[in-house]
């Protein structure tokens, strides 16, 4: 018989071994390459949340419409063209807009090794607004209003290097805290470097003699430090200490040449308390003629436009006070409405980022959603004299470009985080 393998005449082929021997060798797959995610604007996963995009859009949609109806007569009077401040306004929108959806499709990881970085340039900025503001009094650089030290001008471009500093507080804080993960229950990595910088922000802030500011960015750190793991015990020892500084200070400390100081806090305590009553007129003009405009709205409002206070009674309308002409025009049932709508962006910004891949994307998500809904509730709160007027504006309404401009690119920050967590469709 012939070999296996041989071919002998009139016999067929044998094969060297079985198949169930030596199976065919299956050929090797190629490595699939990750394929690019294109730019898919309405798109969840690969593209950025539209539920937190529409919020978004029609809450700065509304603020516009709201900020022409509440700043047109003080613009008139003050700049003689009643559309000076809607339009400077929306060009600033328009180029935040642009700005947002550029910024949602940059990689929102990059920011771990810009922190650092933008941190240092922010203290710098706060920095030299002290320096040329209070120290030099070069009002060409940086202005005095009134009795406090805000704004930078450089060139053309005006800017308020405090909101600057929300920003990068909450970048800084959310890189620290994905760092030190495992740590932050202990005092030497969750509670130390967190304080220290903390500290640094709000000293120089508040040598601005910007209060509003001040509280916001500790409000914004300490929240992020529980969120992020810190003890709760230490949130009471700081309060404690917190509480008995800003007694010391509007008990003991005196006005200024400016008329700044402790006794001048008291007077706006006092206001507060009794803001009808036997407070002086200049202490408690703004929140009366708030309160006034308030009650004149009713339950729907005298009608968009149709606002009595913006016509010089309530100073300066358009900013931290417009919340007043929104419930004088649009009655409770407007201000109720735009009071949902945040509620709803606030909701979707946690939503999102609690979804991120990573810690830092969760945290820094986190920040800029709080950041906006501590600003709208405190703005509230003052409006209606539930707290103390301490001057703080209201997101995507009151007027002023550099919080607009930062605003809409810490959405697009979040928007970003959106399009690489995993969500749902709703």
């Amino acid at each position: 018989m012939p070999a296996a393998g041989r071919t002998a005449r009139g016999l067929e082929r044998v094969p060297d071994y079985m198949p169930e021997e030596r199976p065919r060798e299956q050929p090797k797959k190629r490595p699939q390459r990750r394929r690019k995610v294109k730019y898919a604007l309405f798109s969840l996963g690969g593209g950025l949340d539209m539920p937190l995009f529409v919020f978004v859009m029609v809450l700065l949609a509304v603020g516009l419409v709201m900020l022409f109806s509440a700043s047109y007569a003080d613009s008139y009077y003050r700049e003689g063209n009643s559309y000076s401040y809607i339009i400077r306004q929306g060009g600033f929108a328009a180029f935040g807009v642009v700005a947002m959806l550029v910024i949602s499709t940059y990689d929102y990881h990059r920011f771990h090794k810009l922190a650092l970085p933008i941190a240092g340039v922010t203290v710098l900025l706060l920095l030299m607004v002290l320096l040329f503001g209070r120290v030099l009094q070069i009002d060409s650089i940086a202005p005095n209003e009134g009795v406090a030290y805000r704004w930078l001008y450089i060139g053309p471009i005006n800017l308020q290097p405090s909101e600057v500093a929300k920003f990068a507080l909450i970048l800084l804080f959310a890189q620290m805290i994905s760092q030190y993960a495992d740590k932050m229950d202990t005092f030497r990595y969750g509670v130390v470097p967190f304080v220290a910088v903390l500290g640094l922000f709000a000293v120089l802030i508040f040598l601005e003699n910007h209060m509003s500011g001040t509280l916001i960015v500790l409000a914004l750190g300490a929240i992020m430090m529980f969120v992020g793991g810190t003890k709760p015990r230490w949130f009471v020892i700081g309060g404690a200490v917190l509480v008995l500084l800003l007694l010391a200070y509007m008990t003991l400390g005196g006005k200024d040449e400016s008329g700044e100081g402790g006794v001048y806090q008291m007077d706006r305590v006092s206001g507060w308390l009794d803001p009808f009553g036997n407070s002086t007129s200049a202490d408690t003009w703004q929140i009366r003629q708030s309160l006034y405009a308030i009650g004149s709205g009713g339950i729907f409002g005298v009608g968009l436009g149709q606002s009595r206070q913006k016509y010089l009674y309530l100073p300066k309308p358009q900013n931290d006070f417009i919340f007043a002409i929104v419930c004088e025009e649009l009655g409770m049932v407007g201000a109720l409405v735009i009071m949902i709508l945040f509620a709803l962006l606030i909701w979707r910004g946690v939503y999102v980022s609690l979804r991120a891949k990573d810690r830092f994307g969760t945290m820094l998500g986190l920040g800029l959603t709080f950041q906006v809904g501590l600003q709208t509730v405190l703005n509230i709160c003052v409006v209606t004299n539930t707290i103390p007027n301490t001057g703080i504006s209201l997101p995507f309404f009151s007027y002023g470009g550099t919080a607009l401009l930062m605003l809409l690119g810490e959405m697009g920050i979040l928007m970003n985080i959106s399009r690489s967590a995993n969500v749902e469709k709703t």
